[in-house]
């Protein structure tokens, strides 16, 4: 698996599911979309931990930086 996630995006996605975790922990949002929260805070910190997006590769997308040529 070839990294396709930066740093930026990496903490954007922790920030977002601790927020979902959250919203889910003080019972703001419970039942099935409580259900679908957690499900997605637990890919976005998953994905955050590997630096990979699925979604990313049929796009081509990716946010890591690429470094110059001349830079180290």
């Amino acid at each position: 698996m070839k990294k396709n996630m930066g740093s930026a995006d990496r903490i954007i996605r922790v920030i977002i599911a601790a927020i979902m975790i959250v919203l889910y922990w003080t019972g703001t949002i419970t039942g099935t979309w409580g259900i679908v929260l957690i499900t997605l805070a637990f890919i976005f910190v998953l994905t955050s931990l590997v630096r990979f997006c699925p979604l990313y590769l049929p796009f081509g997308l990716s946010t890591v930086r690429k470094k110059l040529a001349g830079r180290n």
